[in-house]
């Protein structure tokens, strides 16, 4: 094993199919107002944990939650997971603010979220 252990879980993102209804679940559920409120993503902060909401489960066409993993080496983390079975669904890229994103999954087709923030 390498120096790239996980350092939690933080995000979860949630397919929905109507973003207006899913807007007041989620506020009615955390008890706090999104911080950030768009028609492709809506993203709360609570109890330390980031939700996020894509419409049509987004560009990656999610349909179950994925949790994102935080790790400090995106792509050690890649090579420790797929030696041990994993596939890559999606390879590490940027998304924005140095922000690093990967999904794989596991052998029983769970996806998993790899998060690296530079």
């Amino acid at each position: 094993m390498t120096d790239s252990s996980i350092q939690g879980i933080k995000p979860v993102l949630h397919p929905v199919s109507d973003l207006a209804t899913a807007k007041a679940v989620y506020t009615a559920l955390l008890g706090v107002p999104p911080q950030t409120d768009g028609p492709y993503y809506v993203g709360f902060e609570a109890a330390g944990q980031h939700i996020g909401l894509l419409p049509g489960g987004g560009p990656q066409r999610m349909t179950s939650p994925v949790t994102y993993w935080h790790v400090p080496d995106i792509e050690a983390k890649l090579a420790e997971v797929t030696a041990a079975g994993a596939t890559v669904k999606e390879p590490a890229h940027d998304v924005g603010g140095g922000r690093l994103v990967a999904t794989v999954t596991d052998p029983d087709g769970n996806v998993l979220g790899l998060l690296q923030d530079r």
